[in-house]
């Protein structure tokens, strides 16, 4: 597949420079043929029966081991969620935090992983990295772990700034338990869970699945109460109150997924080319590069992940709005200043130079 065959997956980019995978990937086209197609067929023959019940049930195993390959782990660590806030909201309850508990985070993090984590019940201490280079983060961090501390909890990519935290360093040096959001990360650069003990996935975003898909590795399933439990939980349930859990993270999953957003998650995972990981490297390298050869403030260092971020001559809401009247699609980062762009294995450098055109 060359990157002109990439491009026409997605019909979007026919008509704007879409670089806003850091919020919704774009959908290539055979991923809504196949929503469309589900829809009907339910429509059609209804949404009951053994026959139906079985294939989604097959159609979550293989969706599972998709993601499990994705982030080089064993489907059977693996729950299907709704969104990474899915993720870390089992996670955070399942742990039961309390007052006497600490947990350390970054203020770089979306409301995703800060909202779970400011409700947990434990006292949570802040590691300013907004606005440091990549190479101090990791030491920032462990500085503020104590001997109170009972989970580290940081993005792998930070949202904002873009800057790629070495996660498995911050493990190693600390040996304290780690819960990743993987927002920004899988389907954006390589991703190996090793010893990192929770990692949230989006299916929406770098993935280019439909809204509300996504996952959650657990590396040790019995250190995690089933806090939220749906259906799946249950391996036998006996009225009156005895709960046996299903092996494995498929305890923890929250709820279905339509068979549709299923089997077009699938169909999208499928569809990344080998040399995707190479693209976004170089189309973010050439956004960063122009964007500073036109004079403007570049956020992101050099070599980190698919997002650039910059700050732009003007209002930053006004000049994403004035962007998105060109053709051009990024976002604004409230309370920043700042602009975001996503670049993806699907960004031509015509996408990045109308970027430039639109913002400088």
């Amino acid at each position: 597949m060359t990157l002109d065959d990439a491009r026409e997956l997605f019909p979007v980019l026919r008509r704007y420079a879409y670089l806003n995978a850091g919020t919704f990937g774009p959908l290539p086209a055979a991923v809504g043929e196949i929503m469309r197609e589900q829809a009907a067929l339910d429509v059609e023959r209804g949404r009951s029966g053994k026959p139906y019940f079985d294939a989604m049930m097959e159609l979550r195993a293989a969706v599972r081991a998709r993601v499990a390959a994705l982030v080089s782990a064993q489907a059977e660590n693996i729950a299907l969620t709704a969104s990474t806030t899915d993720g870390c909201n089992i996670v955070l309850a399942g742990l039961g935090l309390g007052p006497e508990d600490e947990i350390v985070t970054t203020d770089a993090e979306h409301f995703g992983l800060a909202g779970p984590v400011f409700t947990s019940g434990a006292r949570v201490r802040v590691a300013r990295v907004q606005h440091l280079p990549p190479a101090e983060t990791v030491a920032t961090i462990a500085a503020e772990v104590t001997e109170r501390t009972k989970l580290i909890a940081t993005s792998h990519v930070l949202w904002t700034n873009g800057h790629v935290v070495d996660v498995h360093a911050l493990r190693r040096e600390t040996g304290v338990p780690i819960l990743v959001d993987g927002a920004q990360s899988v389907g954006a650069i390589p991703v190996e869970v090793g010893e990192l003990d929770f990692y949230t996935v989006s299916g929406q975003k770098w993935l280019c699945g439909p809204e509300s898909t996504g996952a959650l590795y657990v590396r040790d399933a019995e250190r995690l109460v089933v806090a939220r439990p749906s259906y799946l939980s249950q391996q036998s349930f006996e009225p009156g109150g005895r709960f046996v859990p299903t092996a494995g993270a498929l305890r923890f999953e929250p709820g279905w997924v339509a068979v549709g957003s299923l089997r077009a998650w699938a169909a999208a995972l499928d569809l990344a080319p080998a040399w995707r990981f190479d693209r976004i490297r170089e189309a973010a390298a050439r956004c960063r590069e122009r964007l500073l050869a036109a004079g403007l403030d570049v956020v992101t260092d050099a070599g980190q992940a698919g997002l650039v971020t910059f700050r732009p001559d003007g209002d930053a809401a006004q000049v994403a709005q004035s962007a998105y009247e060109q053709g051009v699609v990024v976002r604004d980062l409230p309370g920043t200043g700042w602009v975001r762009a996503s670049c993806g294995w699907w960004t031509s450098d015509e996408d990045v130079d109308r970027l430039v055109a639109a913002v400088a």
